[in-house]
């Protein structure tokens, strides 16, 4: 048990929560091994140069990450008053979701089970 007072106890956990520009997409229907080949060309690049990276990069998950890393600009921008200039990919990961799983129907009366796999992706940026 934490000791102090109620309102000690929050300004403590506030004090402590990470103020970087980030943001976050829960439940993406993309797999997090399909989702990692994209997040791996854009790790440490220029906010820039990573928009470039995921325009025209062919994958699905691309198209997901470049709506996130567009949010996280926007979030650094207004929220936290930062130059866009400036803005770099401190980290990008993503997380396993809950996957949904389907039956496919077989031969002589077998079914199969097909796992649809779903992904967190979370974008952090920073400032050079």
């Amino acid at each position: 048990m934490a000791k102090g007072h109620r309102s000690q106890i929050k300004r403590e956990r506030n004090a402590q929560k990470d103020t970087r520009p980030s943001a976050k997409l829960s439940y993406a229907r993309v797999s997090v091994q399909k989702a990692c080949f994209v997040l791996d060309a854009i790790r440490g690049k220029d906010v820039q140069t990573a928009l470039g990276i995921v325009t025209y990069n062919p994958r699905y998950a691309s198209s997901l990450i470049k709506k996130l890393l567009e949010s996280a600009i926007a979030n650094a921008e207004n929220n936290n008053g930062m130059n866009v200039e400036k803005l770099y990919v401190e980290e990008c990961y993503a997380n396993q979701a809950p996957t949904m799983k389907r039956i496919h129907p077989r031969a002589q009366g077998r079914a199969y089970r097909i796992e649809k796999r779903n992904s967190h992706i979370t974008v952090v940026l920073n400032e050079r």
